[in-house]
């Protein structure tokens, strides 16, 4: 019994560390960017000796991409929460995730810093690529389904769910961008109600116009 206690509790240790070194790995990443962020950053960011970060991650690289992955995972938790108690209609659910997309838990300059420092990297790391695209093509369906269950049921002959989707996608994109380099000017409010403004534009039956 005492030999099973202390390897569960060695396997909470070692789960403790590695949430510490990915905790601060994305703390160092939104202040440094990932080419100036070093594993000594790092250690001296979570309190830890730089000898730990071989031990769970071997290496720089592995621990970046392991900071990566939680930040896909996290966004993903809230996504199909976001999902799932919403709507049940569709609009309902499109309008909720766009407006998850700008709330203060994911619209959060430190974290799309970290995002799109990832995003620049992409191009040159398989790794980085592999779990981006993998987050993106799952979110993408999603919207896009959702989109075209809009089409079909308001019968829109003028759009397709998948250009929708795409501009949707683009719009968030550009508003995080905005929230990053531009954070005295980014209005959150105004932000979501361009999104409102473009849905009912191209979804009128469902989204009808706001009486002032």
């Amino acid at each position: 019994m005492a030999t099973i206690e202390k390897s569960s509790k060695r396997t909470a240790n070692r789960k403790l560390r590695r949430q510490q070194l990915i905790a601060a790995a994305v703390k160092c990443i939104a202040r440094k960017g990932i080419g100036s962020t070093t594993t000594g950053d790092v250690a001296s960011e979570a309190g830890l000796s730089q000898g730990i970060i071989n031990l769970h991650f071997e290496s720089k690289d592995n621990l970046l991409s392991e900071a990566l992955r939680h930040l896909s995972d996290e966004y993903r938790t809230q996504f199909d929460r976001v999902l799932k108690i919403s709507g049940p209609a569709a609009a309902d659910k499109l309008r909720a995730l766009m407006k998850l997309d700008l709330s203060p838990a994911i619209c959060d300059r430190r974290k799309i810093a970290v995002w799109f420092a990832f995003w620049g990297e992409v191009k040159w790391r398989p790794a980085y690529r592999s779990i981006c695209e993998e987050s993106d093509e799952y979110y993408d369906a999603v919207t896009e389904r959702l989109c075209d269950e809009l089409v079909a049921d308001g019968r829109y002959q003028e759009v397709t769910g998948a250009g929708v989707a795409t501009v949707l996608t683009s719009m968030t994109n550009g508003l995080w961008l905005s929230c990053l380099v531009s954070p005295k000017l980014f209005n959150r409010r105004k932000a979501m109600d361009s999104i409102d403004e473009y849905l009912r534009c191209v979804f009128p039956k469902h989204f009808p116009a706001v009486r002032r």
